[in-house]
């Protein structure tokens, strides 16, 4: 599956620094979360974003290299592959400045109706979302 890439920049924030003076290692996973519900947010119809819901099965990060306050970061994240009723996603972290990867990361979602919160195997339209 050939999927577009979003991107998302964020700079480091105070509150992403854990005492080790680096950024915390939850602070890259809810940035991954961002990017992939901005992806979401850009390309799923009202109707899409109504009928079905996703949610985490699993998630796995490798950590490359440390952040700190006040860097400029970018979040990539792709669909990987779609099948049946799961879905991985693909995320790389990139500081801006040099382009060092400091992240490289997926998790695997699953498709679910939003009115009856059971699995739905994914559909086409939802497919052709991201490709």
């Amino acid at each position: 599956m050939s999927s577009e890439i979003f991107k998302h920049q964020i700079t480091v924030q105070a509150s992403a620094i854990d005492v080790r003076n680096h950024v915390n290692n939850l602070s890259y996973l809810q940035w991954c979360l961002d990017a992939a519900e901005g992806h979401w947010e850009k390309n799923a119809s009202i109707k899409i974003k109504s009928d079905y819901v996703w949610y985490v099965l699993r998630h796995s990060i490798d950590y490359k290299a440390s952040a700190f306050e006040g860097e400029e970061l970018e979040v990539r994240t792709w669909v990987h592959v779609s099948e049946g009723v799961r879905s991985e996603r693909r995320y790389e972290i990139f500081r801006i400045k040099d382009q060092k990867q400091l992240v490289s990361a997926k998790t695997i979602w699953c498709l679910l109706d939003s009115k009856t919160l059971r699995p739905t195997k994914i559909p086409e339209e939802i497919r052709n979302l991201f490709s």
